[in-house]
Parts: C-alpha cells; structure tokens; sequence
C-alpha cells in the first residue's frame, strides 16, 4: 500500500509540473512586465556597461540568475539584459526575455573579431544577415587530404574547410507550419534602414586610459555576420571565412539571437564593433587592448538609433 501512495504521489508531482501548478522544472512562466519594449541584449558586462550608464528609472528583475533591467533608454522602453557568451546561452537567454517580458524588437550590442579586410578595429557593422558558420557535418577523410560527407546528408553548396563542412540548421517558426531548412537570418528591413540613417554617429578612436587607434572608425551598414561556439584567432581560418560567406564579422552569440527572434516572429538587428581581426591581427589578438573603444562605439550606435527610432 505505501508504494502504491507514494507512486501516485510521484505521478501527481509531475502532472503539476507538466500544468504550471508547482514551482521548478515545467512551471509555466509569467510575464515580469507588460510594458512593450526594446530587448537589448549584450553577451558580457563591459559591453553593457555604457548604456546601462544611460538608462533612466531602471528596475531589476532576477530569472534563473539572469538580471533583466528595464527602464527608458534615448526615451525610448527597454529591457537590458546580459545573454552570456556563447550560442547556447545566447539562445536560451534571448528566449527568456521574450518569453518574461513584452519584447516589440530585439537588438545585440557588443563587440566582435573582424573578418573583411577592408574593416578596422574599432569599426561598427550592422549585418543584413547572420549564419551559423560552425553549423557543420566533420567529414571522415577518404583519401590523404580528402574528406568526404556521406551523399545522402544535407549540406550546402560552400566550400569547406578540411574536415568541416557548412550545414544549414532545420527551424520552426511562429510564421510556418513546417519546419524549414535555413542557414541566414535576416535584420529587420526597417531596423536596417534606420540604422543607415546614423551613419554620421560620432565614433571614439581613444578609451579613457587615452589607448588610441591610429585610425577614425567607421559605420558599417549591411553584408554577413557569423557567429559559432569558436573564439577565432587564426588567420588562415579567418581567411576561410572571408572567402566562404562573405562576412564583415563572426562572433559567438548572434546568430542565435537572430534565430530565436526568428522562431518569434521578432523583428531584429545587430551592432558589433570589431576588438581584433580574428587572427589576422599583425601581432598577438588585440581584443584586450581595444575592447572598451569598440563595446562603447557598438553602444554609440545603438544610442543613435534609438533617439532616431519614431
């Protein structure tokens, strides 16, 4: 008899959970806010770290660890918010907010490894699209040199590198009834034009420790963005990308961002400021000298943008 109580205890444990009746795993989650706002997520503090600065009436919230701080930012209602590094994190936090606050538009500030040679450190670029470039099938190597994807697995028609070849990733979206294979995710149209209507943002070539680049940055509108679970510091590889998906700039949390605001139906657009070139620095990486000069020109911009925002 005890074990058949205890048994439809259990039973009845998860079917609360399963209804959002009981607290933990499967409670079903309440809206924090009901102000519609502009998430504004960035992977790390000191990308945060100038527009929290600007931030007027902030009020905190706390989710699984994760603050969320609303308030009006250029007078406009947003949400701040830290992601954490990496695509994992990017996906399961942008998620969060959507899912505790009322999210009209989402935005990423912060800083990333330059990949077009035509683009410095310290450059803003604002990407039309974004791809999952670490999205890949290892292939096993047929012949010395050669490596071969089983035919019958779905690719895409890119070059690969060595083992690594490209894959698109299969999403369902709010707009679909089935899922699709994709490998860009697009910027807002209308994100994108207002953010070309602040090309004259006045961008910092020193940080306040009067470390300075040796060239005025600059503001870059449109082309690729990448992002994958890699930290990139070999020019050979940054190379590849170059060549392979067109890209301005590759980081470690965006397209997931894109992807998830995707999946929503929420419109989307990305501001990165290049701290290094991904390898293709002339000595060591120079993210840690110029981090702070390219995080707070990507928050200048998005400053811009939103006083623009109508």
């Amino acid at each position: 008899m005890f074990w058949y109580v205890r048994h439809w205890l259990r039973c009845l444990t998860v079917l609360a959970g399963v209804l959002g009746l009981m607290p933990g795993t499967g409670r079903a989650a309440s809206t924090l806010d009901d102000t519609p706002r502009i998430a504004v997520v960035s992977a790390f503090q000191g990308e945060l770290t100038l527009l929290l600065s600007r931030l007027e009436s902030p009020k905190a919230y706390s989710v699984n660890g994760v603050t969320f701080t609303t308030g009006m930012l250029q007078g406009k209602p947003v949400v701040l918010f830290l992601s954490g590094v990496s695509m994992t994190n990017a996906a399961m936090n942008t998620q969060l907010v959507l899912d505790r606050f009322t999210v009209t538009h989402l935005i990423t500030s912060g800083i990333a490894g330059g990949v077009n040679p035509a683009l410095n450190i310290g450059d803003v670029a604002v990407p039309r699209q974004w791809g999952q470039y670490l999205e890949v099938l290892i292939a096993r190597e047929t012949a010395p040199g050669k490596f071969s994807p089983p035919p019958w697995l779905e690719g895409l028609d890119l070059p690969h590198y060595g083992m690594l070849h490209p894959r698109p990733v299969r999403v369902r979206s709010a707009a679909r009834t089935a899922e699709e294979s994709k490998f860009w995710f697009e910027a807002d149209a209308r994100m994108l034009a207002l953010a070309q209507s602040v090309q004259d943002t006045a961008l910092d070539a020193c940080d306040a420790s009067r470390k300075c680049l040796a060239h005025t940055p600059k503001l870059v509108v449109g082309g690729n963005g990448v992002s994958g679970q890699a930290f990139v510091d070999n020019r050979a590889y940054r190379e590849y990308v170059f060549n392979t998906f067109a890209a301005n700039v590759l980081d470690m949390e965006t397209a997931a961002t894109a992807m998830v605001a995707y999946s929503n139906g929420v419109p989307f657009i990305a501001f990165r400021s290049l701290s290094d070139l991904a390898g293709g620095d002339d000595a060591e990486n120079a993210m840690d000298t110029f981090m702070r000069i390219a995080a707070d020109n990507s928050a200048r911009v998005l400053l811009a943008f939103l006083a623009a925002w109508k």
